[in-house]
């Protein structure tokens, strides 16, 4: 029986609900009182839903779901300026039923950018940069100091959204090792459940970077910084994949050395990557013609490019996505896939839409449309 999927849209008016199937989809929301949403993940077991996000109107916070979205509840870690206001101002702090309680992180953070539930914990990124974790199920949460207080820490330099933790990978089968990727610091890695993290950038195979000057792109031996989405691959090695500010990577050994795998695309940059469930070898990503050059896909024709050799050749998957007058942006936390057979690959826009292949890349339908702009796509999946 094939199992139910729920694709979590995060969006800049909230978080928007795509429930079905291959049958039809169903869209619901905007859910979390509207606030922007910058990732939101599920748990298969519970049902249970969390959306990270806010600003610098409602500060940081992390919206759960216990029924499947109908109800939420807020954990709000950060104040912001709508708590200015209401404390100035009893009127509107009746408005809008503001407490007066003092969120646990203060200031110290402004946005929610990113979540990873793994081994009963949740932790989330944030922007300034710092990984937060709960063992509660978010309601209460804690700094992960190890990698706050890591000797790099003062050379970190912010990318264009700013200093963020966006992206977090756990090894399904070790609960001390997990891998973080931060813009634009690059990628951390801990094998001791995060009281010590490794710096993890280096190339494997330099010569073949010799010809960038962006000054994003490798360089001193290191891939360069900027990583802009990473995933682990499924079986039992460490192997990540990367897509960055200048090309996509590949690790064989969890991060310690990459191998540059661009050849063969359109262009160096891009924002997602995503793995094949159960085959280590397929990847997809989908490039753009380049950091200010627009940021939309190479002659305004949209396509998603499949390897099924772990980046040694690539595909342009185009069925059913526009090819004339494409403009639009998939930002770096908008792709996603399911556990089918064939696996269901699917990703949202900035202009958006949201778009779904049933049969791993090789067609696609637009499944939603006029969302909001689209800052991530999850999919939960249940039964």
């Amino acid at each position: 029986m094939s199992r139910s999927v729920t694709i979590l849209t995060g969006t800049t008016k909230g978080l928007f609900l795509i429930a079905g199937g291959r049958d039809g989809w169903t869209v619901s929301g905007p859910h979390c009182n509207g606030w922007p949403i910058n990732h939101a993940v599920g748990d298969p077991e519970t049902g249970m839903i969390w959306a990270g996000g806010g600003g610098e109107w409602h500060g940081a916070g992390v919206w759960r779901s216990v029924d499947g979205g109908r109800t939420w509840a807020l954990a709000k870690l950060t104040k912001g300026q709508m708590d200015d206001w209401a404390a100035n101002d009893p009127g509107f702090a009746e408005m809008i039923g503001w407490t007066g309680d003092a969120p646990q992180f203060g200031s110290d953070f402004a946005q929610v950018w990113s979540l990873g539930l793994a081994h009963g914990r949740l932790h989330a990124g944030t922007k300034p940069a710092s990984l937060i974790t709960s063992d509660d199920g978010g309601v209460t949460w804690q700094t992960v100091e190890g990698l706050t207080d890591h000797p790099s820490r003062p050379d970190w330099n912010g990318g264009a959204a700013g200093l963020v933790l966006h992206t977090i990978v756990a090894d399904p089968g070790n609960p001390k090792k997990l891998w973080v990727g931060i813009s634009a610091a690059g990628v951390f890695a801990t094998e001791d459940g995060g009281a010590t993290w490794d710096r993890r950038n280096r190339l494997s195979n330099a010569e073949a970077c010799d010809h960038h000057d962006h000054p994003a792109a490798p360089r001193d031996g290191e891939t360069g910084h900027c990583v802009h989405n990473m995933m682990r691959a499924p079986g039992g090695g460490d192997v990540l994949y990367q897509q960055n500010h200048h090309g996509v990577w590949r690790s064989s050994d969890g991060g310690r050395s990459w191998d540059d795998i661009t050849e063969g695309l359109p262009s160096t940059f891009g924002f997602p990557i995503r793995v094949h469930p159960r085959d280590p070898d397929t990847i997809w990503t989908l490039p753009l013609n380049g950091d200010t050059a627009g940021r939309f896909p190479p002659g305004a024709a949209a396509a998603v490019w499949r390897s099924r050799d772990c980046g040694q050749s690539w595909q342009a998957m185009r069925n059913g996505l526009p090819q004339e007058s494409c403009y639009f942006t998939v930002l770096r936390q908008a792709m996603a896939g399911d556990t089918h057979d064939p696996a269901g690959i699917y990703f949202g826009t900035n202009s958006g839409s949201v778009f779904a292949s049933v049969d791993e890349g090789d067609t696609w339908d637009e499944i939603a449309r006029h969302l909001p702009t689209i800052l991530s796509v999850e999919v939960l999946e249940r039964g």
